[in-house]
């Protein structure tokens, strides 16, 4: 514990404090998201060493995720795409000249979710980790088949989530096939003048800055940066309506939304819209004044927020035990471990145990600085949604390529890999497909060829895949469930589309 204690200095927190409200900045400013202030942020952790870049990552983290309720109540805008259902009620309040106590409600709803996030994780990955232990390479590649299913089954159309995650697969192969993976040492799927760039494929931190990063500002500037809110007179009204007695006899909705959102957070690709969506859904079923949601009610915003910010916790699960990145976020994250030569997965939590409980403190600590900045200090921080676009976007860009260039002590091509990716991740938006699966088929593609290639070499045949332990077939079973959710909701979908046009 003394030694836990040692690392823990006044930099640590200041760190995590800072990461918060820079979060909040983000996230509060229409068409920036948490994803992005962690990426943008990313190549600063290589001078800051893990335990303190992990500190202002995860206060980026909380921060952004939070951020999203200030322009969802007051513009009627999803600051991120999980606050989606905090407009629902949070706007019509703000009208009734009741926007402070609109967003204390969800700050409150907010620091709720993210504490008991973060007591699931705590108390839940480390026995996953050590029961993904015994898992052999079999037993792995299923997993990553488990989690990709999951991305194909969560997205708007099927068909697209597989093929982006399949996009994704692709471009994690692209260099030499390794000896050491069962490969014959040449380099595969690329021109021959791209080898001396190319060798050891792209740079997984590039790509990550510049589909979050570069992509997002290319599809806002195509909207027009000069397009935003400046001028426009944010009325917040007063915050004397607020007490927390209106917490009285929704403790159930507070909790059962924080755990939906932490169970969803566990969910590879899935997202925090869904989470949200979910938990009020299930608000709105159970509530004996349902009626009122939609419309201003207090219950609405705890719903949405409080599973909006459990998501934190509960994304990290399948990242530190299983080193499968729960969403976005966390995928940025792998490249702050990627980084310091860091592998996250079963062995991450025993082998580094003095790295999981500085992480379990930022983590409690971000909430707390999350809520003392937004709960004593909303009427200012409000005022961030007015910050003009055209003044924030050229710093960010400028902060990507110089951090893609500096991560690899100066590679030009890193470079040139944001700014590909960068296009790429506009391109792919504007066609239809979706980001979540292509940048964890690219982060998992190549796990999952090592794994396949190994367990054949190992074990022999196909039906390996099918025959090795019980825990196979389980994995078998659960993949099967993904699958026929998703052929199920998507021809629920089509058949009310078609419903919708005879009408």
């Amino acid at each position: 514990m003394l030694d836990i204690l040692s690392l823990l200095d006044i930099t640590f927190f200041l760190l995590a404090a800072l990461g918060a409200l820079v979060g909040i900045i983000f996230g509060a400013i229409p068409g920036m998201t948490a994803t992005m202030a962690v990426a943008v942020c990313l190549p600063l952790t290589y001078a800051l060493g893990l335990h303190h870049g992990l500190a202002l990552l995860l206060g980026l983290y909380v921060g952004g995720i939070s951020g999203g309720m200030v322009p969802a109540v007051l513009l009627n805008i999803p600051g991120t795409p999980s606050s989606i259902t905090t407009t629902f009620d949070g706007y019509p309040m703000a009208q009734r000249g009741e926007g402070e106590r609109a967003l204390r409600v969800c700050v409150v709803a907010s620091v709720v979710g993210g504490l008991v996030s973060a007591a699931i994780l705590f108390l839940f990955a480390p026995l996953l980790a050590e029961f993904s232990i015994k898992f052999s390479y079999v037993e792995k590649f299923l997993i990553i088949l488990l989690a990709l299913t999951v991305i194909a089954s969560m997205s708007r159309n099927m068909l697209v989530g597989i093929f982006s995650g399949v996009l994704g697969i692709w471009l994690s192969l692209i260099g030499t096939y390794s000896i050491s993976d069962g490969g014959n040492g040449k380099t595969r799927l690329m021109f021959d003048f791209l080898e001396p760039y190319l060798f050891e494929g792209f740079s997984l931190l590039p790509v990550l800055i510049g589909i979050f990063g570069i992509a997002t500002i290319l599809l806002e500037a195509e909207q027009g940066v000069k397009s935003g809110l400046s001028g426009k007179e944010i009325k917040i009204g007063k915050g004397g309506g607020f007490s927390f007695g209106i917490f009285r006899g929704r403790l159930t909705n507070l909790v059962r939304s924080s755990f939906i959102g932490t169970f969803v957070g566990m969910l590879p690709g899935v997202g925090g819209s869904a989470a949200s969506v979910l938990a009020y859904t299930q608000e709105k079923n159970l509530s004996r004044d349902s009626s009122e949601m939609g419309k201003g009610a207090p219950q609405g915003l705890i719903a949405s927020e409080s599973a909006n910010n459990a998501l934190t916790g509960g994304a990290l699960i399948p990242l530190l035990s299983l080193g499968i990145p729960g969403d976005s976020t966390t995928a940025v994250l792998i490249g702050a471990f990627t980084l310091q030569g860091i592998q996250v997965g079963p062995l991450f939590i025993p082998e580094n145990a003095d790295t999981w409980y500085v992480m379990m403190t930022a983590l409690v600590f971000a909430n707390g600085v999350m809520f003392f900045l937004m709960f004593y200090a909303i009427k200012h921080i409000a005022k961030v949604v007015l910050v003009p676009k055209y003044i924030l976007y050229p710093i960010i860009v400028m902060m990507c390529v110089v951090g893609a260039y500096a991560i690899n002590y100066g590679i030009m091509f890193d470079v040139w890999t944001l700014l590909i990716f960068g296009v790429l991740g506009y391109l792919i938006q504007k066609v239809g497909l979706e980001v979540a699966p292509l940048i964890i088929g690219f982060i998992l593609g190549g796990q999952a060829e090592v794994y396949f290639v190994k367990s054949l070499e190992s074990f022999g045949g196909y039906s390996i895949f099918f025959t090795k332990s019980p825990i196979a077939v389980v994995l078998w079973a659960l993949i099967a469930a993904s699958v026929t959710f998703s052929v199920v909701m998507g021809l629920k979908s089509h058949a009310k589309r078609r419903l919708e046009t005879s009408q």
